[in-house]
């Protein structure tokens, strides 16, 4: 009896596991909006007991690629955040958004390369996304959610925070010029003269006096020039991506009065071009910048083994966070 008993109890606690497929059995609070007509996802993290009390919005605009936000591996799930929210949930509720037309939880098992979401049927990105995957979709769409969080019950709309890393710098800075709701900006891994530079500057690293990669860069570069208004996506991002992307968000960045942490690390390709920020502040006596770059560490905050390679065992995202949290404290 007892050992049926045990038995039960396994098979039940596999049915609860299996079962875990909704943003709520992982801790967030999932809401829907509409924008031009469309459902728009959105997550929210909490400090547990504090769901309803009042803080204010810390908006987190993810990176590039379309990737679901909870990605299952058996009894492990990542994704969403790529920093444990814990110390920035004292202060704030946290939100993020979906990529539109990708689905919140998928298994890793049926993501392709760098977790990414292709259509079944294509095996490549679905086009919904692609016709999408805009910057100024996104900041449009990003102020609609903003409109709608900031109506919400348990919202502090006295404070807003952006942040966001690599291509969602991008988004988060062109937001923020654009909203005068935003109180505070953080530009993380981002390249303040655009995408094609960081895609020219990787180029350069990996090349060789046979293989010319950045030249091969410069000749993709001149063909979205050329068409920059295509929605083409047989190759990943449409022409227009790429172009509007690769628009300097130092034009956006320099408009801004409030305040703003840009934050990079020294081995990113972008480095060279955050430095170039950061002198040209200082050049303009601009006092509402604050930089802080992480030595040694690329993209992503990790360090790099002797080959060149990220080190993934030395995880930095959770310093950078709280490196985050003390600045707007």
């Amino acid at each position: 009896m007892r050992i049926l008993l045990f038995i039960l109890v396994i098979f039940f606690t596999c049915q609860v596991l299996a079962q875990k497929n909704t943003p709520e059995d992982f801790g967030f609070r999932h809401f829907q909006t509409i924008y031009k007509g469309e459902t728009v996802d959105i997550l929210l993290k909490s400090k547990k007991g504090d769901e309803q009390k009042k803080k204010p919005i810390f908006l987190f605009c993810q990176g590039s690629l379309p990737k679901p936000l909870i990605i299952k591996d058996g009894e492990s799930v990542y994704g969403t955040f790529p920093f444990k929210t814990d110390s920035l949930e004292r202060d704030y509720h946290i939100a993020i958004i979906s990529k539109p037309f990708i689905p919140l939880v998928v298994e890793a098992s049926l993501l392709g390369h760098g977790f990414t979401y292709n259509d079944p049927l294509t095996k490549e990105f679905p086009v919904q996304y692609s016709d999408r995957n805009l910057l100024d979709y996104y900041v449009l769409r990003n102020l609609s959610v903003i409109d709608f969080l900031q109506k919400l019950d348990f919202v502090d709309d006295s404070t807003l925070v952006v942040a966001g890393h690599s291509e969602g710098s991008t988004i988060a800075s062109k937001l923020a010029m654009k909203c005068k709701k935003v109180t505070h900006l953080i530009y993380a891994g981002g390249n303040p003269l655009g995408r094609i530079l960081s895609i020219i500057a990787e180029a350069r690293v990996t090349e060789s006096d046979s293989t010319n990669f950045a030249e091969h860069e410069f000749d993709y570069w001149q063909q979205v020039v050329n068409d920059k208004n295509s929605m083409d996506n047989s190759k990943g991002d449409t022409h227009k991506a790429t172009y509007d992307f690769s628009i300097p968000p130092i034009h956006y960045l320099e408009k801004l009065r409030i305040p703003v942490l840009v934050s990079y690390g020294t081995k990113d390709w972008s480095a060279p071009y955050n430095d170039y920020l950061r002198v040209e502040i200082m050049r303009q006596q601009k006092k509402n910048f604050t930089f802080k770059a992480y030595i040694g560490l690329e993209h992503n905050f990790f360090p790099l083994t002797t080959t060149g390679e990220p080190n993934f065992d030395i995880f930095n995202w959770d310093n950078v966070a709280n490196d985050w949290r003390n600045w707007l404290r």
